[in-house]
């Protein structure tokens, strides 16, 4: 669906927290590169966000003092159901509390939008599958938000990985470890999270299936707050690991890490590293290389994502290009559960009980 008078899709987003923030700015920047996209409406229940004076906080970002849209231009609304029945939105940004993913994703599929839904989907596979089987019904696209097969220096690794640039992967580790946020109450209940396992390391697990494909195995340790997972690929990479925490100390900050040893080189993303490096570097032959905008490019992940998004919908083309589709949404979150399980495993045999 786009409007036929100036070939223009109409986006809406739900929910003007930090990502809601996030994707409407990703929204504008693909319009002002040229892409066929127009923010014209917003949802959220507070009235100081629908104004457009909105202060972002988050992992990546911070408060910023220019308004997020020109509320002149663009309808806020309330109740998000207001918003999905708007003729003039063809496709919404969800960006809601996570329990909220599916009944909105499915009401929007069912009022003929298109969908890009944050992650995590859901917190369970059979929940994620429901939201799968809607779009399967109504035949319009449905995309979770797997920002880190959109992230420059992760596009750039899984581009190595499968084109075999620097010879087989001999190990993969990934770190991912941060404070539990403090900005929403939502943070608080790990029932409605599911903690650093479905919240964070969510993006390691996702990405470590799209590099190699579906584990044989999964062994987890810690908590849900805090855990290892060792994912066995037999005749694959014999070492692959990810560790992800929300239980960090205050003043902890954020750490967003690969370090991936290839048989002829070794790729090490640093998200943290000091300036002037680049947070990706390539040792081999006893240098450090830097890799930088030049060979990942010099669009942000979220902004990435969205014109995946927006020409999949222009072109018509579907999920046939995505990188990233609902089915694997599904898939992932039947990895996370699997993982869980191991955890609670553990536990039995006298280790760290999970805490949901």
């Amino acid at each position: 669906m786009i409007d036929p008078t100036t070939n223009t899709i109409g986006i809406g987003v739900i929910g003007l927290g930090f990502m809601g923030c996030t994707h409407v700015r990703a929204y504008q920047a693909a319009a002002a590169a040229g892409l066929p996209c127009r923010l014209v409406a917003v949802a959220d229940r507070s009235a100081e966000r629908l104004s457009g004076a909105v202060a972002t906080v988050g992992n990546l970002g911070s408060s910023n003092p220019e308004p997020l849209f020109d509320r002149s231009r663009v309808r806020g609304y309330v109740l998000p159901r207001d918003l999905l029945t708007d003729p003039n939105v063809h496709a919404v940004s969800i960006c809601t509390y996570t329990d909220t993913h599916v009944d909105l994703g499915v009401a929007a599929l069912r009022a003929g939008k298109h969908v890009l839904v944050e992650k995590p989907v859901a917190l369970t596979s059979a929940e994620v599958a429901r939201l799968a089987a809607a779009a399967k019904e109504t035949g319009k696209l449905c995309m979770p938000a797997m920002v880190m097969r959109f992230w420059p220096e992760w596009a750039w690794l899984a581009r190595a990985v499968r084109e075999n640039t620097y010879g087989k992967v001999l190990s993969a580790s990934f770190q991912r470890l941060g404070t539990r946020p403090d900005w929403t109450d939502f943070y608080r209940d790990t029932a409605r999270t599911g903690g650093a396992l479905w919240d964070l390391h969510i993006h390691d697990a996702d990405f470590i299936r799209w590099c190699f494909g579906e584990p044989a195995h999964v062994a987890s340790s810690g908590t849900i707050d805090h855990l290892t997972t060792l994912y066995t690929y037999p005749g694959g990479p014999p070492h692959v690991a990810a560790q992800g925490a929300t239980n960090c100390s205050p003043g902890f900050g954020f750490r967003m890490r690969y370090i991936v040893v290839f048989e002829n080189a070794t790729a090490d993303f640093d998200l943290a590293r000091p300036a002037p490096l680049p947070p990706l570097l390539l040792h081999r032959e006893g240098r450090s290389d830097t890799i930088g905008p030049e060979a990942v490019g010099s669009l942000t992940g979220y902004q990435a994502e969205v014109r995946a998004f927006i020409e999949a919908i222009s072109s018509g083309s579907g999920e046939t290009n995505l990188a990233a589709t609902i089915d694997d949404a599904v898939k992932t979150a039947r990895l996370l559960e699997a993982e869980f399980a191991s955890l609670s495993v553990g536990s039995a045999l006298g280790q760290p009980r999970p805490s949901a």
